[in-house]
């Protein structure tokens, strides 16, 4: 097996690159990913539906096969969610086969989780041996936002399994300037668009830059490959533009996030810039709280620190270290390709979450996991082949100081177990002096250091990561760590749940008002909803129907049996309409039935308009219009809100109330739709 304390013959490539051996044994490999598969798997269904708002649509894509195609949020298909549908397509095959319930929502996530982790560690071990492969994807397999998101319905997981599958079919590629391998680089990433728009292309540079400078190939057979991987690229993210583009706009949903209903919009707009430059509207824009102030530290504050930058100081030190040591070899040196790849991932993509404006949480930082994990790795390895030389030791001590001392930091920032605080910073301190001292024979020692230096930079985060995975995680804010976790700032360890501001939705809960973002108060840890949601089962479950999605904001409860009652004997093409995707998704899962969300995501979205929403009603469409007592779940103003008459939701709420007899269902606000209007 090639590890990090071999040493190349002097036949073999340079000393940064992995000789040739006999095949490796399968077995390390094997345990990694079943380990992997362990933690992100471990009693997955505790989160109920995690987020109610992407498993109602993909509850809706099981109901309907145009609900599918599009990423429609009901299966009456009045609008779709405000990301592309990639995600939802797996999510919403899943659901077909195995049924609408939480398990068969979240573990195809889980499943991405894994694969990234095997398409990482293959990357790195191509170039630079099992060992290196090998550290990468366990230094991911445990990154505490990954273990968040791979076990949670957001389509970030999908995307980072993309971009870590792209980042190897690239190194394919600059092995034999393959334009076959580019091509397929292409594609994956035209599918990384399709889960979350323009996010897939941060990683764009790295790729081309690598292939441009270090494939073994002419100038003009470089770009010729590159042009082919671009024109790929858009093939693969072009055809559904232009199916949305070309379908007539009266038979689809509303694409929510745009103004104008068009995909491009979302993509440029609240999907693009809106996310970089901020705005108001449905620019993107307006809210980057979530991901603490703008600048070059936000990764390592509050909010975003105990996510994802445990290792980010050893990997920007390896970065600088293997860049400046390989500065003057070969154009295809495979090291400095290496760097020119994973730290193009990591800057471009970190210095895009530092500065942008727009709305940013901090599990968006789990694209930088793959990268931050590879150089890491890569970095180790080349500084222990040169461990002859005082500055290779130097610097890697100065990897191994700095995870330490900052691992000591993130933990500084809660009150969980400060023994492994002062510990891993202890063993950490004392490997880096050992690696100073000259003359030591290395050799003999290796094994021991190795193990050294895991435990001291992986302790920390591993230990962090590994108590995400009891704590149920709900809503559209989550983030890692313990439960019950006290710390000096938002995000910082705090398990934030909720549908949006001022909400929270735990998974067989009620609705809370929680302005704080608080964690997991009130949740069921079993997932199942021990309240029930019709008063007539206690596991969460509507008769026949999927499990309760949790609770909602303004008045409105899944768990109100009398309403999920309502809806379930309706007949109509939507049983009900609501202000707030949010509201609507938990009572389609209640329910198990297509519920309108009035205005989209934020109530802000010009669909349905109030003449559409008429004819709805004329027609004999809609049965209830639900008041969500000002504040949609999902950010934006329903009835009686301030300002909601500006809105085409509530305009709807204001024509609803004018027309209609309002009733009390439990604790709900209902309006009986099926008599004429006035």
């Amino acid at each position: 097996m090639t590890t990090l304390m071999e040493r190349p013959a002097a036949a073999s490539p340079p000393r940064h690159e992995a000789p040739k051996t006999r095949r490796d044994p399968r077995w390390p490999v094997v345990v990694l990913l079943l380990g992997a598969a362990v933690l992100y798997l471990w009693d997955l269904s505790a989160s109920g539906w995690g987020n109610s708002f992407y498993a109602a649509a993909a509850q809706a894509g099981a109901q309907s096969w145009k609900a599918w195609l599009f990423g429609s949020l009901d299966a009456g298909n009045a609008i779709t969610v405000d990301k592309p549908p990639a995600a939802l397509w797996v999510m919403g095959l899943s659901a077909r086969i195995f049924g609408v319930n939480s398990w068969a929502i979240l573990a195809p996530q889980a499943l991405m989780g894994v694969a990234a982790v095997w398409f990482l560690y293959a990357g790195v071990k191509r170039w630079f041996g099992t060992t290196a492969g090998l550290t990468a994807g366990a230094a991911l397999a445990v990154t505490p936002v990954a273990v968040l998101m791979f076990r949670y319905d957001n389509p970030d997981a999908l995307l980072v399994l993309l971009m870590t599958a792209g980042a190897y079919t690239t190194v394919r590629a600059v092995e034999k300037a393959s334009w076959k391998w580019l091509a397929l680089t292409g594609m994956l990433l035209g599918l990384g668009f399709l889960t979350k728009m323009m996010q897939a292309f941060l990683v764009l540079p790295g790729f081309a830059l690598v292939y441009l400078i270090a494939a073994p190939a002419g100038l003009g057979r470089r770009l010729r490959d590159l042009l082919v991987a671009g024109l790929a690229l858009v093939v693969s993210a072009g055809w559904y533009v232009a199916l949305v583009s070309l379908w007539p706009a009266s038979s689809r949903p509303f694409i929510a996030g745009s103004t104008n209903n068009t995909l491009w919009e979302l993509a440029l707009g609240y999907n693009g810039l809106g996310r970089i430059l901020g705005g108001s509207g449905n620019g993107g824009g307006g809210n980057a709280s979530f991901g603490g102030s703008t600048g070059i530290g936000r990764l390592f504050g509050s909010s975003m620190g105990l996510e994802i930058s445990w290792l980010l100081p050893a990997a920007l030190i390896a970065l600088v270290a293997v860049l400046a040591a390989t500065w003057t070899s070969p154009r295809t040196d495979r090291a400095r390709a290496a760097m020119v790849m994973w730290g193009g991932w990591v800057l471009v993509t970190g210095l895009t979450f530092s500065y942008m404006s727009g709305t940013i949480h901090p599990y968006y930082t789990v694209a930088l996991a793959p990268g931050i994990a590879a150089l890491v790795a890569i970095g180790g390895r080349v500084l222990w082949l040169h461990r002859d030389r005082l500055w290779a030791r130097a610097l890697l001590a100065a990897m191994i100081a700095a995870t330490a001392v900052w691992g000591w930091v993130l933990l500084g920032r809660t009150d969980w177990l400060p023994a492994l605080r002062w510990a891993s910073l202890g063993l950490g301190v004392m490997l880096a002096l050992v690696l100073l001292v000259p003359g030591l024979r290395l050799r003999r020692l290796a094994v021991a250091l190795l193990a050294a230096a895991i435990l001291s930079a992986g302790a920390g985060g591993a230990a962090y990561a590994a108590a995400t995975v009891p704590v149920p995680h709900t809503g559209s804010i989550p983030s890692s760590g313990p439960a019950g976790l006290s710390s000096d700032g938002m995000g910082g360890g705090f398990n934030r749940t909720g549908g949006g501001p001022g909400f929270s939705s735990t998974p067989g809960g009620t609705g809370t008002d929680s302005s704080a973002d608080s964690g997991t108060a009130g949740a069921d840890p079993s997932g199942t909803g021990s309240t029930g949601a019709t008063g007539s089962k206690t596991d969460g479950s509507t008769a026949g129907g999927p499990p309760s999605g949790g609770g909602m904001g303004g008045g409105t409860s899944a768990n109100n049996s009398e309403l999920t009652a309502l809806l379930v004997a309706s007949t109509t093409k939507w049983s009900a309409a609501i202000s707030g995707a949010t509201s609507a998704a938990d009572l389609e899962l209640a329910s198990g039935t297509s519920v309108i969300a009035l205005g989209g995501w934020n109530g802000s979205d010009p669909s349905p308009t109030l003449a559409q929403f008429q004819s709805y009603v004329a027609a004999g469409q809609i049965h209830y219009y639900i008041s969500s007592g000002g504040m949609g779940s999902g950010g934006g103003m329903g009835s009686g809100g301030a300002g909601g008459e500006s809105t085409q939701a509530g305009q709807i709420a204001s024509w609803v109330a004018d027309n209609y007899t309002a009733t009390t269902v439990g604790s709900t606000t209902v309006y009986d739709l099926t008599p004429p209007a006035g």
